[in-house]
């Protein structure tokens, strides 16, 4: 059992949200669906590559920032287009490979090169790298490389 859960508040659309996460992600599966007397969706429990999330339809008071994002790695351009594309469906592309997606929530689509070349031990290769992703909105792998060769 997993000791740390995300929990995701939504105004009314947790019903949607989980058929969409779940649609994305190929490792995915609806564990378990809770509904009020109204027979509205209340509570939700559905798992995206092996991490668990409980969704909850709360109501208007509370809104996502931010402040806490889920990091999507992905192993090359293909994967990031898919979730980039996917994720943004109705949503908001941001920076630096983020996004909000339909609901608010800000999702991180990142690819393992990206990170192999801001970890590098050449500081100048890694600067630009950094330079290069922080012109970006969705990473481009290629762009990454090039970059790193200078």
């Amino acid at each position: 059992m997993q000791k740390i859960t995300p929990f995701l508040w939504f105004d009314h659309q947790l019903e949607d949200a989980v058929e969409f996460y779940t649609s994305i992600f190929r490792n995915a599966r609806i564990q378990d669906l809770r509904r009020g007397p109204d027979g509205k969706l209340f509570t939700a429990t559905f798992e995206l590559e092996g991490q668990q999330f409980m969704g909850l339809n709360g109501g208007p008071h509370f809104k996502f920032s931010e402040a806490i994002s889920f990091f999507v790695r992905c192993a090359d351009q293909a994967e990031v287009d898919y979730y980039w594309d996917r994720l943004l469906e109705g949503g908001t592309p941001q920076h630096c490979g983020w996004l909000k997606d339909r609901y608010g929530v800000a999702w991180q689509i990142i690819p393992d090169a990206l990170m192999r070349h801001l970890g590098d031990p050449d500081a100048a290769k890694a600067g630009r790298v950094q330079q290069a992703m922080m012109r970006m909105v969705k990473i481009d792998v290629a762009g990454l490389e090039a970059a790193a060769a200078g």
